[in-house]
């Protein structure tokens, strides 16, 4: 980071972490002045029982209490579609909510943040807010939005609950889009590893190499600062070695808090250093057009760009290394960053997490939509890449031969 260069470290959210902390969600809505609450999740959280779990705490809870739940929006669909982020708007009026209790991964903490903020802005169609697929609010324009707001985190990923952001799929111009403002970020974020036991070893996998995109992405951003380095680092070091455990054995309470907390630290570094993420790029063009979960496209894409881009590794591979547990000897920078790779790949297969796309039928015909899709992503305003650096990318991970 330049020494004149601006920097800016948010955190807004209060984290409450630990088995059971799901109770304490009733009295903390009745502190922020919350009357009617409207709780979004989805159908498999539903199914799975963990939607119960956390709303039962209003009835063991409800003498006294101010704070009631006055509706239950379990639509949401992968990617947090602009459908249903409009549904959302739509119910939410009908019920009269002035309140959110979001429930889930990042599609439901992100079409809760959508929510939260198109009932403040008056919107009814989300997609007319972010025209050019980008929106960013920074003060003095972003302001309380005063709608209480509560985020339960089911996954150790995406990191939502406490992050600025809220990633949006269009299915017209299947594009992902992007709201930032300081204030979607949840006023209490619940970190409760009981509700991840149930996570299928799959997407424990692919939400924690989420995580750790995020870490490394931030751990190399050229807007870095040791204040998002501490975050980063630990994040680095605490997935290491508690995703392995959680895929191995879900139950393991220990290792789910933990990644938790991971997450957590990742995507508050990320955020904070928003700048190059390349792999961030190119997984939201794959996710677009192929709806491939965001996490596993990250697990896919990160080795590989690491090794296409080395210029943007080399200067952090040493840190990356250090909080990765790579052993290194009298290597240069060039070197530990081999190293890192090697293990990258060996530890992502180790989860069981694929190393390309064949899974989803890309064809020759795909390949000049994936490149203008990476070259056409918000992502790619402060970090672009070349057609060449970018197809030499995707002929890497996806299943066709490049001509």
């Amino acid at each position: 980071m330049k020494v004149n260069a601006h920097s800016n470290f948010w955190l807004r959210s209060s984290v409450y972490s630990g088995t059971n902390t799901r109770s304490l969600i009733p009295g903390l809505f009745n502190g922020l002045g919350a009357r009617r609450i409207l709780l979004v999740s989805d159908a498999g959280l539903e199914n799975a029982g963990v939607v119960k779990k956390v709303a039962e705490t209003f009835e063991q809870q409800k003498l006294g209490a101010k704070a009631e739940i006055v509706g239950q929006f379990l639509d949401v669909t992968q990617d947090a579609a602009s459908k249903c982020v409009n549904e959302a708007l739509k119910y939410a009026r009908e019920v009269h909510a002035d309140a959110i209790l979001a429930i889930g991964g990042g599609s439901v903490l992100d079409t809760a943040k959508a929510l939260k903020y198109g009932l403040y802005k008056g919107i009814t169609d989300i997609n007319d807010s972010i025209p050019s697929g980008f929106l960013y609010e920074g003060f003095p324009k972003a302001q309380s939005m005063n709608i209480p707001h509560i985020s339960v985190a089911t996954t150790a990923g995406t990191g939502s609950e406490v992050s600025p952001i809220a990633v949006i799929y269009n299915e017209h111009k299947k594009v992902k889009m992007n709201i930032y403002n300081v204030f979607l970020s949840s006023d209490v974020a619940i970190l409760d590893p009981e509700l991840t036991v149930g996570l299928p070893s799959d997407i424990t996998a692919f939400t924690g190499a989420d995580a750790l995109t995020h870490a490394i992405e931030a751990i190399i951003s050229p807007a870095a600062t040791s204040i998002t380095d501490a975050y980063a680092y630990q994040a680095i070091r605490v997935i290491e070695k508690n995703l392995p455990r959680s895929v191995k054995d879900g139950a393991n309470i220990e290792a789910r808090m933990e990644m938790l907390h991971g997450s957590m630290m990742g995507i508050t570094a990320f955020c904070s250093a928003l700048n190059a993420i390349p792999v961030h790029n190119f997984a939201h063009a794959y996710g677009a057009l192929f709806r491939i979960p965001h996490g596993l496209a990250n697990a896919v894409l990160l080795p590989v760009v690491m090794e296409s881009i080395p210029d943007l590794y080399l200067q952090k591979a040493h840190l990356i290394a250090e909080a990765f547990s790579v052993k290194i000897q009298d290597e240069d920078s060039k070197g530990i960053l081999a190293k890192v790779v090697e293990k990258l790949r060996v530890f992502l297969s180790d989860l069981g997490l694929p190393s390309d796309f064949s899974g989803y039928g890309m064809n020759q015909s795909d390949m000049e939509r994936i490149l203008k899709a990476v070259m056409t992503d918000p992502a790619a305003a402060n970090y672009p890449m070349s057609e060449e650096l970018i197809m030499s990318v995707v002929s890497k991970v996806s299943p066709v031969r490049i001509n």
